[in-house]
């Protein structure tokens, strides 16, 4: 099992909101956790818990958009921690308030960039860790969002970048039977965070043009899913998984 001690996972987009709830999760869990983010000050304030930072935690400042700098952040990583067992592939940017007709290249590349390119080299490093090491295996969580299921208005960038996150999680499942290597989906709706504090407590913008407030929950709640992802024998698969704040406009949502 992946709580076996010296267990290690490695969390994207640490510095905040759902990465830092499930990095501190995987902490308290027993986990050997490192932070990767832009920012190495938030990544250390999340290593803090009550008032002192948690010794099985390593911050390594990474732009995820950058090869180079990905596969230093799995070198440092491997070198503290002697594997990787978890990769939770979180960071991503919600991208520009467009539909595709005034969609600007630049804002779009910089959408792909964050949300597909870098997940996709994070998977790619993990994976070769995972097949590479002994015993093999291991487990890739992506942030999926439900819009990678349904989208909200004006939000074509993040909606298509997280639509081919399901592309990416199902190859991986399929192409990592040989090497003991499980992928799974998390598709989040509305956890509470500063930015998603923002967008739905003064009003989302619906389908049908007007603005509602919306339902929200704890980010501690999907970390505690991710906690028990990352405990799951790799002998059981979970390809994809929903979990949404009670009430919000999903289901039939529009």
């Amino acid at each position: 099992m992946n709580d076996s001690p010296g267990a290690s996972a490695i969390v994207t987009g640490a510095g905040s909101g759902i990465g830092r709830a499930i990095a501190r999760a995987l902490l308290a869990a027993g986990f050997g956790v490192t932070h990767a983010g832009r920012r190495s000050a938030p990544l250390r304030e999340t290593t803090v818990i009550d008032g002192v930072p948690h010794t099985a935690a390593l911050v390594v400042e990474t732009d995820i958009t950058d090869r180079a700098q990905v596969e230093r952040l799995f070198t440092r990583h491997v070198e503290r921690f002697g594997r990787l067992d978890v990769l939770v592939n979180n960071a991503g940017v919600f991208g520009p308030n467009s539909d595709v007709g005034d969609l600007a290249p630049a804002e779009w590349e910089s959408t792909l960039a964050v949300n597909l390119t870098g997940a996709v080299l994070c998977a790619g490093a993990a994976f070769r860790q995972m097949s590479a090491q002994s015993p093999m295996g291991g487990r890739i969580i992506n942030n999926g969002s439900i819009s990678a299921q349904t989208p909200r208005p004006r939000s074509v960038a993040y909606t298509t970048t997280k639509h081919a996150i399901a592309g990416l999680t199902k190859s991986i499942e399929l192409d990592g039977r040989p090497h003991r290597i499980t992928a799974t989906q998390l598709d989040i709706g509305n956890a509470r965070t500063e930015l998603i504090d923002r967008l739905v407590t003064d009003g989302a913008l619906q389908a049908d043009g007007s603005r509602r407030p919306e339902p929200t929950m704890d980010a501690a709640h999907v970390a505690d899913l991710v906690v028990q992802l990352a405990r799951t024998p790799l002998e059981v698969s979970v390809p994809q998984l929903t979990v949404t704040a009670a009430g919000m406009p999903f289901i039939g949502r529009g």
